[in-house]
């Protein structure tokens, strides 16, 4: 087993001091990362810590249990996540940066081995696909509405309809991702 699925099963198990190794481990990086927009120190504290409790959340729910990506760059995500939604908060959200360029992570600075190209493959992929799709995968993974909001907020015909379409999205998704 890697060091990354290692720590993800001991973050899963509640190890303790694999948390506090975790947490110390991306401390600096983040901070430094977090420079790069309008935030309080503090509240890039905060963002921090909030960031790092979703995942170990996540790792115990066993939704880390299939990453391909590093920890780190799935923690960075998460608090890129958290950071514009609360710049949104705060109305400091600029109309050039629009919810739709979900995928323009090519700016990211993680400081670990370059998951970048990744990440690239990811935003292409997700250029590609429909507005439709788009908007579902948007809605769902970064807004992180539920089925019930985004079926209102779509108008979508049933629940079912848009299970369908959210699973199409994502099956669409990996298809492309494969062909590269």
């Amino acid at each position: 087993m890697d060091n990354e699925q290692n720590l993800i099963e001991r973050l899963k198990a509640r190890d303790n001091a694999a948390l506090e190794f975790f947490y110390k481990e991306n401390w600096s990086a983040f901070l430094r990362f977090s420079r790069q927009y309008d935030l309080e120190e503090a509240e890039a504290k905060d963002i921090y810590q909030d960031a790092v409790i979703a995942v170990y959340e996540n790792a115990q729910k066993g939704k880390l249990d299939t990453l391909e990506a590093k920890l780190s760059t799935y923690l960075f995500s998460v608090g890129k996540f958290m950071i514009f939604r609360r710049l949104k908060k705060k109305n400091k959200w600029y109309a050039e940066e629009s919810v739709d360029e979900l995928a323009d992570l090519a700016d990211w600075d993680f400081d670990d081995d370059n998951d970048d190209a990744e990440i690239m493959n990811l935003r292409q992929a997700f250029l590609k696909l429909g507005n439709q799709c788009k908007e579902v995968l948007k809605l769902f993974y970064y807004e992180e509405k539920n089925l019930d909001e985004i079926l209102q907020l779509l108008d979508y015909s049933s629940k079912d309809v848009l299970k369908s379409q959210k699973s199409r999205c994502l099956k669409k998704l990996k298809e492309i991702l494969k062909t590269k």
